[in-house]
């Protein structure tokens, strides 16, 4: 049968209109934060998305470290990425009333069914859907038990234990080996894990948005660091400073596992597994509590989500490309593990049996611990950055832990305050 040149048009244009034939080509940008195998997988999702969607994607990737300030300064140009990875705890920054990023409820292409409403209501703000959480994550142990064999010394269960075992693995391996890393963000989420644990509240009380410690109970958290340093578990502010301030995984201590733990986002796994050296296995271990712990003092939270920029003149292709990347075959086997276990239902039914045992053993950890509900203030960028500054200067012997706890917790109340 013969098809004229119009027949043909309209047939097309049919086909365009259900959505069948391939979409037009758009050029897009998509950012994120990660380690090198975020990176590589990263990529290659974004070539087979695009490939299978018809458009190019442009990856731009950085560490941790910068990214906010990065994209901070991309908002307030608009130049933000048109898809972009994004902390949970930043969404208040972004979008304080829903209107930052693009309302994903009204772009075509993502299918919301595959998140639990708690996942969708965590990616929002004002009831306008901000963000798709990639995954739920959480902090937690991870021992160089390679180093502890080592020493002849079993790997802690507690933090008593853990102060024992130091002088012990230094008797057998050196003086130059600590059991445990505890520098800036780290060391701030563990004197929030002792007054937590001790208290049964997380440092800001979601019902009153003002911190939910006394001074003398973070006073007892801020000498709780003091005390891992005397006992020479972990190195002091010093140190770290003389060193250069280099991240965990990068340092060669940890490379050789004279650095023995440290307290990790679950879905971070592959990051300080991967630089290890040959024959150092790298394992995850239930939540260390303190004597009269009244909670394992989980910190678990959604991690980071994916956001469509609002000025992003192809916010239906890059709809489009995060559903690939989450909810189709494509995405979902390049992207694997790479952040954690996923929280699309298809995508976790797609991975089971294929992630690494080791994230979903961090994972499972994570998820059984007790603990408060979190509140995104907690990682304000301020706020954190309040609480670093000050246990620095404590570390410096500039203020006492009393001191340094009531400047914390001013500093918090004071920020929070423009949120009321």
């Amino acid at each position: 049968m013969k098809i004229t040149a119009s027949a043909a048009l309209l047939a097309g244009a049919a086909i365009a209109t259900l959505g069948l034939g391939p979409a037009r080509a758009d050029e897009l940008r998509m950012s994120w934060w990660g380690g090198d195998s975020r990176h590589v997988a990263t990529q290659a999702a974004l070539k087979a998305c695009g490939d299978k969607h018809g458009h190019t994607v442009k990856g731009e990737f950085t560490g941790f470290d910068g990214y906010l300030e990065k994209l901070t300064t991309q908002m307030a140009g608009g130049t933000e990425a048109d898809i972009v990875q994004v902390n949970w705890p930043w969404l208040p920054l972004f979008s304080r009333d829903g209107t930052g990023f693009a309302d994903l409820r009204q772009l075509p292409g993502i299918d919301l069914g595959q998140w639990s409403d708690a996942d969708l209501d965590a990616g929002s703000m004002k009831g306008v859907l901000q963000g798709i959480p990639v995954s739920n994550t959480g902090r937690v142990f991870f021992f160089n038990t390679t180093t502890f064999e080592r020493a002849g010394v079993p790997v802690p269960t507690s933090w008593d234990e853990l102060l024992a075992a130091t002088p012990k693995v230094k008797a057998a391996l050196g003086d130059d080996y600590y059991t445990f890393n505890a520098v800036k963000e780290t060391a701030q989420l563990l004197v929030t894990l002792f007054v937590t644990q001790k208290t049964g509240k997380g440092l800001v009380d979601p019902e009153t948005n003002q911190v939910a410690w006394t001074p003398e109970e973070l006073a007892e958290g801020i000498d709780f660091l003091g005390k891992l340093v005397e006992t020479g578990a972990i190195k002091s502010q010093k140190q770290e400073a003389s060193e250069g301030n280099v991240n965990l995984f990068e340092k060669p201590q940890w490379a050789e596992g004279e650095i023995a733990g440290s307290y990790e986002w679950d879905s971070t796994w592959s990051k300080y597994a991967d630089p290890l050296k040959e024959g150092q296995k790298l394992e995850p271990v239930p939540m260390l509590t303190v004597e009269g712990a009244v909670t394992d003092g989980a910190y678990r939270k959604p991690s980071m989500v994916f956001s469509i920029s609002k000025n992003s003149k192809h916010q239906e292709a890059a709809a489009r490309i995060v559903n690939c990347l989450l909810n189709e075959p494509e995405g979902i086997d390049a992207l694997g593990d790479s952040r954690g276990l996923p929280a699309s239902k298809v995508a976790a039914a797609r991975l089971e049996g294929r992630i690494d045992p080791e994230i979903v053993k961090a994972n499972a950890i994570v998820m059984a611990a007790s603990g408060p509900v979190i509140s995104p203030f907690n990682e304000h960028t301020e706020v954190r950055g309040n609480f670093i500054d000050t246990l620095e200067e404590y570390a410096y012997g500039q203020i006492d832990a009393m001191d340094a706890a009531e400047q914390i917790i001013d500093g918090t109340n004071d920020v929070l305050a423009e949120y009321e």
